[in-house]
């Protein structure tokens, strides 16, 4: 599992012109869903993400999590995340799961954070959305739960 996570000052997404989920502070989490994530993955990312201590202290240092401030998140689906371009110019998305696997894995993922109690605002899975941020720093991390060690 692969996730891009930026923290955000607000964020929102759109499908056919239709806000489907919006945030004020707190963080987007685009998130690409590899073939062999199970539940392992979705409990490793899921700390992650609620762990990241990307927000300001008092001193301006990068030092409180999500939970601290009161953040937000907002999820998108995002399978572009295992995009190869390591041959040619067309990427290959092999290792991307195939879309019904997918979102079992994906709503179980917003399922995991609203069990935590930061249950996320949504983009619509697998469809053509608009996202619009207001990257805060800018700050953004990269997470690869096949990346732990």
């Amino acid at each position: 599992m692969r996730a891009v996570v930026q923290r955000v000052l607000s964020a929102s997404v759109q499908t056919g012109g239709e806000t489907t989920g919006e945030i004020e502070r707190g963080l987007l989490v685009l998130l690409g869903v590899g073939r062999e994530d199970d539940q392992e993955d979705v409990r490793y990312i899921g700390d992650k993400v609620l762990g990241l201590r990307i927000f300001p202290d008092e001193k301006h240092h990068m030092n409180v999590s999500l939970p601290e401030v009161g953040g937000k998140i907002l999820l998108v689906s995002q399978f572009t995340l295992y995009g190869d371009c390591r041959k040619g110019r067309r990427p290959s998305f092999d290792a991307a799961e195939d879309p019904a696997a997918a979102e079992c894995v994906y709503r179980s993922f917003a399922g995991y954070l609203t069990e935590k109690g930061f249950p996320p605002q949504e983009g619509v899975f697998a469809a053509s959305m608009l996202v619009t941020l207001e990257n805060d720093g800018p700050v953004t991390m990269l997470l690869d739960s096949k990346k732990q060690f």
